[in-house]
């Protein structure tokens, strides 16, 4: 019982201190004069991704490859499937322009650059290092698109005192370290106690529970009416997984794993075409590919269980 107690603390010490962590860090970006819109693009879209990418390194470092690798692959898949579908459930989400040109095609490439990479069933750190550069090469593209298109309305966040800033930013990278060491050991103890596999408790478990800040956040501006901001986080979030966090897990710590996981990434792989095609088609997901993109999740999650 214990196990399952400490393993929620930590997906709460994860989401919270994340918040917090993105809360200090802007404040403190603003209190720098850095423009909120290179703030919006960079610190606030890693935050959402920063339990992933504590769960990730946490088991790269404690040798826990499976969930290093199911932990970012099961996030991608659950955030175009569930958190763009339920969105899509909610109202139509419209799609911007930049996420039919630039986000989704290089989430695509970013994918498939990983499955070539995974083939040999290995990531070493030469491999995190490639990933990396990809990384930067997108943020560097961002950066570049957003200021091109910056305009006066752009969100202002929340300037803080300096001390108060760097209390935030120290309390949150404390509660995501710990929150993810909490959620990597108990999720490895639950799936010893049940014979499972650490692959499916990070394709199932670990990356759902480290997907809700995006799954939060991307309901809550469908319902405001911002359903580009919807999209724009989830998908935005799988590149940061997938190029980001394994890059740096692996370039930390090599990191292997079984064909399954390979598997799995030819899956996300599938996936993002998929939302890549519905997007060009009509401009907007509807309800019907929103029942589409769950109904292919709940078929995937029945297929990871019965292999």
């Amino acid at each position: 019982m214990l196990m399952y107690l400490l393993l929620l603390v930590g997906f709460v010490l994860l989401i919270k201190g994340a918040d917090v962590f993105v809360e200090g860090s802007a404040s403190l970006a603003g209190i720098l004069k850095v423009p909120s819109l290179i703030i919006g693009l960079t610190i606030v879209s890693m935050g959402t991704s920063a339990p992933e990418a504590a769960v990730s390194i946490t088991a790269s470092l404690e040798n826990s490859e499976s969930i290093a690798v199911s932990n970012v692959i099961g996030s991608n898949i659950f955030n175009i499937l569930i958190v763009a579908g339920a969105c899509a459930l909610i109202k139509p989400v419209v799609v911007n322009s930049a996420i039919v040109k630039r986000d989704l095609p290089f989430c695509i490439g970013a994918t498939l650059l990983v499955m070539l990479l995974s083939l040999d069933h290995l990531f070493s750190r030469i491999d995190g290092v490639v990933m990396l550069v990809a990384f930067a090469i997108y943020m560097a593209l961002m950066i570049i698109s957003g200021i091109r298109s910056k305009n006066a309305d752009e969100e202002e966040y929340k300037i803080m005192s300096p001390l108060k800033s760097a209390i935030y930013i120290i309390l949150g990278i404390a509660a995501v370290i710990f929150g993810g060491n909490l959620v990597v050991d108990n999720s490895v103890l639950i799936a010893k106690s049940f014979g499972i596999s650490e692959t499916i408790i990070g394709l199932t478990i670990i990356s759902i529970g480290t997907s809700l800040p995006e799954l939060v956040t991307s309901l809550v501006a469908t319902k405001k009416g911002q359903t580009d901001i919807a999209l724009g986080n989830a998908v935005g979030s799988c590149i940061f997984n997938v190029i980001f966090i394994l890059g740096m897990s692996s370039a930390i710590n090599p990191i292997s794993f079984g064909a399954e996981s390979v598997y799995d990434i030819i899956v996300s792989l599938g996936v993002a075409v998929l939302a890549l095609l519905f997007t060009i088609k009509g401009k907007k997901l509807v309800r019907g590919e929103g029942i589409v993109f769950i109904a292919a999740y709940i078929a995937y999650m029945v297929f990871i269980w019965v292999r």
